[in-house]
C-alpha cells in the first residue's frame, strides 16, 4: 500500500529534487511579479504627484536651491557669522537667483512681443513668397488659399502674448517658492545634525540623501558654468551679426541651458525670427548654424561628459527624465528633471543592494557608478575550515 504521509520510502529510494530548470522558475517568476508591482506603484505615484504638481514642483525647486546654498551657509557658520545673519544672507541670495532667472525669461519674451509688430511688412512678404514657392512646386493655388485664407499674422502676437501672460502668472508660483525658502533656509542650519541622528538607525537612507545633495550641487554648478559659456558665445555672435537684442537672447540662452536637450531649441527661436526679419533668410540660417555648432560642441560634446560625471546618468536617461518629469511636474519639471531623477536613483537604486544592478543600464559609467558616501560593504564570512586531522 503506498505511503502518502510524505516521508521518504526506503523501498523506493531517497526523494529526488526537481530539475534545476524547474527550481529556477519560481525565483524568476517572483522577480517578474515584483518588477511589475514596482512599475505599477511608480505609475500610481507619478499620477498622484501630477495632481499636486503645483505644490510639489515649487517645493522641490526650493529644496534644490537650499541644497546649492548649503556650502555657503556652512562657511558662514564656521567663520562665526550669527545665525540670523546667515539665514538672511542665504535667503536674500536665493531670492535674487529666483527673481533673476524668472525675470530674464519674462524680459526676453516681452522684448520679442514688443518687436514683432514692427516686422509685419516683412512677414507678409515672406509669407507671399512661401505661397508662390509652393505653387511652383505643383501645389495648386486654390489648395493653398483654402488652407491659409484664414491665417492672420496677428495670431503670432497672440501666441507670444499668451506666453508672456503665462509667465506673469508665475507670480503665485513665485510666492510659494519664496515662502517655502524662508522655512527651509532656517531649518537647514541644523539639518546636518539631524541627518547624523537619522543615520544611526537608517544609514542607507541617509547615505542616499547625502549623495543626492552632492549630486544636485554638482549638476547645478556644471549647468551654470556651461550656460555662462554658451551665453557669452551666443551674445558675441549675435552682436557681430547685427541681430537686435543680442544681450537679451544671450541671457535667454543661459536660462534655457538648464533645460536638458531641448533648451537649445527654445533659446534659438527668438533670435532666428528677428534675424529673418532684419536680414532675410541668409541671416536666419547663419544664426541657426552658429547656435547649432555651439550647441553641438559645447552642449552635446563637452558638457555631457561633465554632466554625466556629475549626475551619474546616461544622456538617454537624462532625456527620458525630461519627458517623464515634465509630464509629472509640469513646466518646472523640465527644469527639475535631472535633480528629480537623481533623488529616485540615489534612494531606489544606489543604496538598495537589490536594485543596484540597474546602474548597468542607467549610470554614465556603470563600473564606477557606486554611491559616493556609503558605509563599508558587508563582508561575507568565509566558510568554516574543518579542524586539522578530521
Amino acid at each position: 500500500m503506498p505511503d502518502n504521509s510524505g516521508a521518504p520510502n526506503p523501498d523506493h529510494g531517497p526523494a529526488t529534487d526537481p530539475p534545476a530548470e524547474q527550481r529556477s522558475d519560481a525565483p524568476l517568476l517572483s522577480g517578474v511579479v515584483v518588477g511589475l508591482l514596482g512599475i505599477a506603484g511608480a505609475i500610481i505615484a507619478a499620477a498622484g504627484t501630477r495632481t499636486v504638481s503645483s505644490i510639489v514642483a515649487p517645493v522641490f525647486l526650493a529644496l534644490n536651491l537650499v541644497i546649492v546654498a548649503h556650502p555657503l551657509q556652512s562657511w558662514l557658520r564656521r567663520h562665526g557669522t550669527p545665525t540670523l545673519a546667515t539665514i538672511l544672507i542665504c535667503y536674500v541670495g536665493l531670492v535674487g537667483v529666483v527673481v533673476g532667472l524668472l525675470g530674464s525669461v519674462i524680459w526676453g519674451v516681452a522684448e520679442l512681443v514688443l518687436r514683432m509688430p514692427a516686422y509685419k511688412n516683412q512677414f507678409e512678404r515672406y509669407y507671399q513668397e512661401g505661397v508662390d514657392l509652393l505653387g511652383r512646386l505643383g501645389i495648386a493655388e486654390s489648395q493653398i488659399s483654402d488652407k491659409l485664407q484664414n491665417f492672420d499674422y496677428t495670431r503670432l502676437f497672440g501666441v507670444a502674448e499668451s506666453l508672456l501672460s503665462g509667465l506673469q502668472n508665475f507670480g503665485s508660483l513665485l510666492v510659494v517658492i519664496l515662502t517655502v525658502l524662508i522655512f527651509m533656509v532656517t531649518d537647514a542650519i541644523g539639518f546636518s545634525r539631524r541627518l547624523d541622528l537619522a543615520a544611526q538607525s537608517r544609514p542607507r537612507l541617509v547615505a542616499g540623501l547625502r549623495d543626492f545633495s552632492s549630486g544636485v550641487r554638482r549638476y547645478w554648478l556644471v549647468s551654470t558654468v556651461f550656460g555662462l559659456i554658451v551665453a557669452v558665445l551666443d551674445t558675441a555672435a549675435l552682436y557681430l551679426l547685427g541681430v537686435p537684442l543680442a544681450l537679451v537672447w544671450g541671457v535667454l540662452a543661459f536660462v534655457t541651458n538648464y533645460i536638458p536637450n531641448v533648451g537649445f531649441v527654445l533659446g534659438v527661436i527668438p533670435p532666428a525670427l528677428l534675424a529673418l526679419f532684419e536680414g532675410g533668410p541668409g541671416l536666419m540660417v547663419t544664426v541657426i548654424v552658429i547656435y547649432s555648432v555651439l550647441n553641438f560642441v559645447v552642449q552635446s560634446v563637452i558638457q555631457p561628459k561633465f554632466t554625466g560625471d556629475a549626475v551619474g546618468m546616461t544622456t538617454t536617461m537624462v532625456f527620458l527624465s525630461l519627458l517623464v518629469w515634465t509630464y509629472v511636474l509640469g513646466a518646472l519639471g523640465a527644469l527639475l528633471a535631472v535633480p528629480a531623477s537623481l533623488l529616485v536613483k540615489a534612494l531606489v537604486v544606489d543604496h538598495n543592494p537589490d536594485n543596484r544592478w540597474a546602474n548597468a543600464f542607467i549610470a554614465s559609467d556603470p563600473k564606477t557608478a557606486l554611491p559616493l558616501q556609503t558605509a563599508a560593504p558587508l563582508q561575507t564570512a568565509a566558510p568554516a575550515q574543518p579542524p586539522p586531522g578530521n
